[in-house]
């Protein structure tokens, strides 16, 4: 339907143009001319070189079009607010009316120079240029994002204000560029959803650029296709179905007793922030809460936690300054008394810590420092991805290894694999998938193997012990990439946290 509407506008618009260049004394063959069309508007409408050229700049390029049309639309004498956003919005049905309407007719240079604008019509301008310059930069330049939950902590904090590159890896075109400005997939006022899908373009990045491993990377949530509007991304509707299906449900019967599931494109998804910790062709693995990467030992963030477990052998204790001042830490505020726990009875305490900190803790004497441990989750598999508990006994701390898929890599579709690799075929690269007899179909043909369409990445928090990340939901497509987080522009905690203000991100 979208290539559809896509293809009837690109027609109309060029009949439109034939009919306009005919009156302005153009000959009408150009018009169907992709650059030498807008090359004879700015001659006939004696606008300056620089203008035609600007055209050829990424993106902001096809906005100078857009001006381009307008400012000959006003050489037919048509200059109101209503006119121009018939040009901007439906030009291949504005565009045939002033090429063939007996009513409209060419009226060139005089007519602009004698138009004067209201000052209330330059207000309306100035507004509209600033919308369409922020939301161009909003959509291929950089956005803002702030850290709602503690999952990248000590590296990220809550209430840290992000800008965000979307040049680093090249910008995304949008899935549905027919979009309400400046919010996301949700209108500010009630619940409808922000965008129109008449329009759905395909994936495209324009100067695409690789993904480095560690790299911070905002990212479209991928089991965020489908949603329950109630919970949003807090619970995911797969891990709300697999829970109701363990009660005797089936889809039907969720979708009959639920009026609030939604259906989102890539681009509306919620947005993710983890680090990229795979990159296409690594084979990942966790060792008692260590991560391994092709059989090496990780990259550790330097503001990573965890939490651990740290025994006291003496009469000694931690300073209130001492937990606030270094490990970061207020007793105080309700949010963090998960971060630092006591118990009397054993003289244990069980704090969240970074790397850094660790070793600040073993210095202390009255610390036994073999008692400083990892609280590990190694038991209780079942709860992460691929949630399939016949092969797969992993946990958050003992998982693996899982390969990551390249894009043209091939791999043989077997019993062994196929619950890993099962939603990338089926759901990011739109495969039907059925299972007869042992045997996998795809798109109705039996397959013994696969090519992958695309790039994929692993994606982890680095507070692991609190973060909804790859472990739970797999691999990230790379056309769910969103761009890379460069920088803390602000960050708040009952007052500015004036140490993390434009520190860089890493």
């Amino acid at each position: 339907m979208g290539w559809m509407i896509f293809i009837v506008a690109t027609v109309g618009f060029h009949i439109g143009l034939y009919g306009m260049f005919k009156k302005a004394g153009i000959s009408p063959w150009k018009a169907f001319v992709p650059f030498y069309n807008t090359w004879e508007m700015t001659q006939k409408m004696e606008l300056p070189l620089h203008w035609f050229l600007l055209q050829f700049i990424p993106i902001v390029g096809q906005f100078i079009t857009i001006w381009l049309c307008i400012k000959f639309v006003e050489h037919f004498g048509r200059f109101s607010i209503a006119h121009h956003a018939l040009t901007v919005l439906v030009p291949f049905i504005y565009f045939p009316y002033l090429g063939f309407s007996s009513n409209e007719r060419y009226a060139g240079i005089p007519v602009v120079k004698n138009y004067k604008k209201s000052s209330f019509r330059e207000w309306i301008d100035a507004a509209v240029f600033a919308v369409v310059a922020a939301t161009i930069i909003r959509t291929f330049i950089f956005e803002a994002y702030v850290i709602p939950t503690g999952s990248m902590e000590k590296t990220l904090l809550v209430n840290d204000f992000l800008f965000v590159s979307k040049t680093s890896y090249g910008p995304r075109i949008p899935n549905t560029p027919l979009s309400f400005p400046f919010v996301h997939h949700t209108l500010p006022f009630g619940s409808a959803q922000s965008y129109l899908e008449w329009i759905r373009l395909p994936y495209k990045r324009i100067f695409p650029s690789e993904i480095k491993r560690n790299d911070v990377v905002v990212f479209n949530y991928p089991v965020g296709d489908t949603v329950i509007a109630e919970f949003q991304s807090e619970i995911n509707y797969y891990d709300y179905f697999r829970a109701y299906e363990s009660r005797g449900g089936t889809r039907e019967m969720l979708m009959a007793e639920r009026d609030d599931i939604l259906i989102r494109p890539v681009d509306k998804r919620e947005n993710f922030i983890k680090r990229c910790v795979g990159i296409p062709g690594d084979t990942l693995t966790l060792k008692e809460g260590v991560l391994f990467v092709n059989n090496s030992i990780a990259e550790i963030p330097p503001f990573s936690e965890l939490p651990y477990w740290v025994r006291l052998n003496g009469n000694g204790f931690f300073s209130d300054a001492f937990i606030r001042d270094e490990l970061n830490i207020d007793p105080n505020d309700p949010d963090q008394r998960d971060l630092l726990q006591y118990q009397d009875s054993s003289n244990l305490y069980r704090i969240t810590l970074t790397p850094r900190q660790v070793e600040m803790v073993k210095s202390f004497p009255f610390v036994d420092a073999s008692s400083v441990r990892p609280d590990l989750n190694t038991a209780g598999f079942g709860n992460t991805y691929p949630y399939d508990t016949t092969l797969f006994k992993w946990s958050e701390d003992n998982f693996g290894p899982i390969w990551v898929p390249k894009k043209g890599s091939t791999i043989e579709l077997n019993a062994t694999n196929r619950s890993l690799y099962r939603r990338i075929i089926e759901v990011y690269e739109s495969n039907t998938w059925e299972v007869r007899d042992g045997v996998v179909f795809l798109n109705g043909t039996p397959a013994a193997s696969y090519t992958f369409k695309m790039d994929y990445f692993w994606m982890m928090g680095d507070n692991r012990h609190n973060s909804q990340d790859s472990r739970f939901w797999g691999f990230v497509p790379e056309d769910h990439i969103v761009g890379k987080a460069t920088l803390i522009w602000f960050s708040w905690q009952n007052g500015p946290r004036w140490d993390r203000i434009f520190k860089r991100i890493k």
